[in-house]
């Protein structure tokens, strides 16, 4: 069985949603690949009372504590005196420590304020943990069942002390059997129907099944532990992936991480050796942005008067088929532009529906390549933002599904 791991935050600013906890997501990630079982993520505030009291649970409850926050200089930074009071140890100076700290601001030219002694004091019998990034040292401790380990809550502070001195000594002071993750990334299909396309499929109870909805796609998460036969796992994860069919866009995990969509189209186009155009309207440049640096994107547009547009490729509009307008512009596009294929988007709906968050557009989306035209057609709806990044998104993915000789 796997150690089981929970994660301490500290601070007024977190539980009052000043900051969000980043910290406490990153930290789980590193240590479910390492092998360890999160079972809580806590955050109190600037009480000295209600820390001491989840320290002394959590000393109880788990085999290892990550904790953030708190090791500053002013009075609301309380985390050491918890810690000292929890376990009923003293607070001592430690000179190594307060050299430390001395030296970070003379090598600033600065005059060290007298309250960064505090940060020298820490509980009696602790670990320091060395800082060369900020001014707070960490330390570790062992209370009850729990190894505890103390860093600052400054993000970029605390993921070097992680990496360089917390996650080495984890990997020595626990027996840990990393299980395997898989992810499988979709578009197109929500969380409900993702479920229901794979009821039938009986996933065996020592896998965990989880799903993901992001701003970019929705995934559905399978972890295997660490002794789980390849074969099994591979036929598992072909099983699932084939009920959610060409909505499924990569897999990370498996033989190479498979990325987000424009990570997923700029290698399908880099191997085919494919240059594209592209015209924008509902997504407003966003779709190029999410391509930013490809060398195969020749030629973007972006107008966002459809009127317009037609109007300087001196072609008719047919408000009743835009499918067919789509084509006769990605016609205009490729006939002066080198690019080998033409993406062209075009929604129906006006400005207002297009701000509209309880009203829907459709979505045309039209690729004219060697071999003709292939289009898709989608309703959107949501907020203006949402609508921006779902077209970006749903013209990206008539691409993708092109060049990986889906069936549109």
């Amino acid at each position: 069985m796997n150690p089981t791991l929970e994660i301490f935050s500290q601070g007024e600013e977190v539980i009052t949603g000043q900051i969000i906890d980043t910290n406490a997501a990153w930290l789980s990630e590193q240590v479910v690949a390492m092998g360890f079982t999160v079972t809580r993520h806590t955050a109190v505030g600037d009480k000295l009372d209600d820390q001491i009291a989840l320290l002394q649970e959590i000393s109880v409850r788990a085999d290892c504590c990550i904790c953030t926050g708190g090791l500053g200089p002013t009075s609301d930074d309380l985390t050491a005196e918890a810690a000292a009071k929890a376990f009923g140890l003293l607070l001592e100076f430690d000179e190594v420590a307060f050299e430390q700290i001395k030296r970070f601001f003379t090598l600033r030219n600065r005059i060290m304020p007298e309250s960064n002694h505090k940060q020298a004091m820490l509980p009696k019998g602790s670990e320091r943990i060395d800082n060369t990034w900020g001014t707070a040292p960490g330390f570790s401790l062992q209370a009850g069942r729990c190894w505890f380990a103390f860093m600052p809550g400054v993000p970029m502070e605390m993921r070097h002390l992680f990496l360089e001195s917390i996650q080495p000594t984890l990997s020595s002071r626990f027996i840990l059997q990393p299980g395997k993750l898989i992810t499988i990334k979709t578009l197109g299909i929500g969380e409900s129907a993702i479920q229901e396309r794979i009821s039938a499929i009986e996933i065996p109870p020592q896998v965990e099944l989880g799903f993901r909805a992001t701003t970019d796609d929705v995934q559905t998460k399978l972890l295997f532990p660490h002794d789980y036969p390849e074969i099994a796992m591979a036929v598992l994860v072909a099983e699932v992936a084939g009920q959610l069919g060409d909505n499924v866009f990569a897999i990370d995990g498996l033989s190479q991480e498979g990325g987000d969509l424009a990570f997923v189209v700029d290698q399908l186009m880099a191997i085919g050796k494919h240059t594209l155009a592209v015209v924008e309207t509902a997504s407003q440049g966003l779709l190029a942005a999410k391509c930013i640096g490809a060398d195969w994107l020749l030629e973007t547009r972006y107008e966002q008067s459809l009127d317009k547009l037609a109007q300087k490729l001196g072609i008719a509009v047919n408000a009743d088929d835009l499918s067919a307008t789509a084509q006769a512009i990605a016609s205009e596009i490729q006939k002066t532009s080198t690019a080998d294929f033409a993406l062209v988007q075009l929604y129906a709906g006006d400005s207002k529906t297009f701000h509209d968050k309880d009203q829907a557009i459709i979505l045309y989306n039209t690729l004219l390549t060697g071999d003709g035209f292939h289009q898709t057609t989608h309703s959107v709806a949501g907020p203006i933002k949402r609508k921006q990044n779902q077209a970006a998104l749903l013209a990206l993915d008539l691409l993708r599904r092109y060049l990986q000789h889906k069936e549109l």
